[in-house]
This record gives C-alpha cells, structure tokens and sequence, in this order.
C-alpha cells in the first residue's frame, strides 16, 4: 500500500505540471508516443506473446482477442495517436459566458480533470489510448491492468514514460500499477485524494468491484448487449448487411449486435436468409424464430439478457414496433440500439422511445465507437448519464471551471 500511495502522490504532484502545459507539447508527447510504439513494435509484440503463453489458455475466445496484439493492431495504436493529436485542443474552450447588470463578466472554460484512473481487463491498446486521450486533455492517466496483460501494458508504459521526459512532461504524467492483485485493485479505487476520477472497463465482477471499493467519483464503461430491430418496412438487403457486420466483424467487442428482432411481417422473408449468411453463429431464438430456422435453438430469458461476446445472436420476432421498444427496455444496458427502416416515422419514434446512449437508424452498431464517430481513441463508452454519456473522448474528460472577472465589484 505505501508503494501505491507514494506512487499515487507523484501522479498527483505531475498532474499540476501537466494542466500547465502548452498543446504544442501535449501534442509532441502524442506523436512522440505514436512513432515510439511503431519504432519498438517487436519488443511490445514480444511482450504480449509471453503474456498470451503464460494467460492464454486459461481465457475465452473473446478475452483471448482482446489481448492479443498484432502489427496491424500496433499499428492501429499509433494512427490513433496522431489522430487524437489532430483533434483541436479542449482545454481553455469558452463553453459559455456572458455579463451581468453589474458589469461582471461570467464564463466557463474546460479544464482537465486531473488525475484520471482507469481500471481494464486484457485490452493492452487501451493503455495508449487511454494515456493519449489523457494527456491531451491534460490529465495524467494512472492506469491499473489486469495481470494477464501486465508485461504487455508495461513494455507499452514504459515507451510512454520514456517519450514525455524527451516532450519535457513529467515521467509520471503515465504511470501503471505494477501490483495486480485483487486487494491492490480495490485500494486503487480507493485513491480519494489522489484520483480525480475513475473509469473502470471490464465485465460485471469488475463492475461490482468498484461500486464496494471506489471512493472516488467513477464514469462506468459499462456492457453492451446491443439489439438490432428490422422494422416492417425495411430493406432486408440492407438488414443483412447490418447483422452480419454488428454479430460477425469482431464479435468480442462491447458494441458488437447482441440480438437481432424481426417483424413478424418480414420475419420468413428475412430469418431465412439471415440463418444462412451468419453459418458460423449460433442462433437462440422463441418459437416463431425455431420454426422458420430448422437449426435454431430455443432461446431462454437469460439468452436476451447476455452480452455474448461470442458467434452467438439470440433472435426474437415481434408483431409491432412497441413490441421490439419493450423487449429493449427490458434487456439492453443502455449501450447501443439499432433500427433498420425505410420508414422517417418509424425511424423517429425508435429515437425518441429508445433509452440508450447512442441509437443507429440504417447503421451498424459497430459504429458507436470514438474513432469512428470522429473522436480520435476513446476512453470508452458509458453507459450512465451524468457527466458523460456514450464514447468519452477529449471533451468527456475535462470539466469547467468557472471565470468571473470584475472591475471591484462587491455585493451589496
């Protein structure tokens, strides 16, 4: 515990520093960071098959994928560096303003947060994206991995560190828990003090971890189990491309399409089809679904609930609209939900009915995402609704800071 602590006070004492910072040098840190990752390449890929040799029999298909690293998806790490690098600065933005009767001047401008704490399981790319996006909206990320990525995450840390003393930031603007153990993960959590905020991505043990432990203001990166409906009137072409892309793409992801619910009006035009352009997946479905596809199998309560992460869809058909409403406001996390209609109407009500953090008319799931939706990397994708709401990137880790300038005013 001393370890961690004098560790949390020299990322606290490194994040004043860093709000100081000019962009210019945040930036520099970015691209420093982008060319470190493609230079050292082999020793991160090197690190991540020992990772993959000591932990990877033990995980699923889906955990697997997210740890292992490729040079493509390396590669990937550093193109969203420099993406992030080109995003226009958040800090010091005019959010609002305006002045009063009295003369006052009143504004708020974004500032960082401070020391922003992430908690994640397997997933090495996060460790640079989380640290890029913090770094340039002038947060230090103090980052907690899971053991079975830790030599991955710290060859990753290590370039990282090396880059901002070379930018002129502070080595422990990016710092990593080395102690992977349970009890150290729960005093990370505990860091009141030291971390201004907590973001925490993983499965649901992680998830309830951090509602006993944390002590510190948290934004949940929460699950996806994300629906697919295909209205009356949608084109079926257009729905096949959809729900292979959000089941089949890369199925172990948080946005990938959990469940697909058809009209009952489209549902043996399309379910047909549909079972013999996904082969691969395993099909759940009710009764109607089983009738129409002879290799389907009966889908229980908890099948809809499930966040798969696998070649698995479970599939319901509907008779109306309100009906597929219903089923998604009983079983979705609130992540992503998609309608595919030719209908504006439908469309519409889809959005205004849907409890979600991003709703998709006519578009794949996979697209909730930070990079795609223009945000450069994401931190991730919360599924509350205060302070941040659906992929967090620049914006989402800054606050406001209140500006009033006066010429000796008092109150009277």
């Amino acid at each position: 515990m001393a370890d961690l602590l004098e560790q949390a006070k020299a990322v606290k004492t490194a994040s004043r520093a860093l709000a100081m910072a000019s962009a210019a040098v945040r930036d520099a840190f970015l691209l420093g960071a982008a060319s470190a990752l493609e230079a050292h390449g082999a020793q991160i890929l090197a690190a991540n098959a020992e990772d993959l040799a000591q932990h990877g029999a033990s995980l699923t298909d889906a955990a697997r994928d997210r740890l292992t690293l490729t040079q493509a998806r390396v590669q990937s790490m550093a193109s969203g560096l420099r993406q992030v690098a080109a995003l226009p600065d958040p800090l010091g933005e005019v959010v609002d303003g305006w002045r009063r009767p009295n003369g006052l001047d009143v504004r708020r401008v974004r500032v960082p947060l401070g020391v922003v704490g992430i908690i994640y399981e397997n997933r090495p790319n996060v460790t640079s994206d989380a640290a890029g996006l913090c770094i340039k909206s002038g947060n230090c990320a103090y980052l907690r991995g899971s053991s079975t990525a830790q030599g991955t995450n710290a060859a990753i840390v290590s370039l990282l560190r090396r880059v901002a003393v070379e930018v002129g930031l502070p080595e422990a603007c990016v710092a990593l828990v080395e102690d992977t153990s349970h009890e150290a993960a729960a005093r990370f959590m505990g860091l009141s003090g030291y971390l201004d905020c907590l973001i925490p991505r993983g499965g649901p043990a992680l998830i309830a971890s951090m509602r006993e432990h944390a002590t510190v203001p948290t934004i949940l990166d929460g699950d996806g189990n994300c629906h697919l409906y295909v209205c009356e009137n949608a084109n079926l072409a257009m729905a096949l491309d959809l729900i292979e892309n959000g089941k089949t793409q890369r199925p172990g992801v948080c946005n990938a399409t959990e469940t697909l619910l058809v009209h009952s009006s489209r549902a043996e035009a399309f379910l047909s089809g549909m079972a013999e352009r996904l082969k691969g997946v395993e099909l759940r479905g009710c009764p109607r679904t089983c009738a129409i596809i002879e290799r389907a199998i009966p889908a229980s309560d908890e099948d809809y609930a499930t966040e798969f992460g696998a070649l698995i869809l479970s599939v319901k058909v509907v008779d109306s609209i309100d009906e597929a409403i219903d089923h998604i406001a009983a079983y979705s996390t609130g992540h992503s939900e998609a309608i595919c209609t030719d209908s504006v109407h439908f469309a519409n009500y889809f959005v205004r009915s849907v409890d979600a953090a991003a709703v998709l008319v006519n578009a794949s799931t996979r697209f909730v995402d930070g990079e795609q939706l223009g945000l450069g990397a994401e931190i991730g994708i919360s599924t509350q609704k205060l302070h941040a709401r659906g992929p967090m990137g620049l914006r989402e880790l800054t606050t406001a800071k209140w500006i009033i300038t006066g010429q000796g005013q008092v109150r009277t």
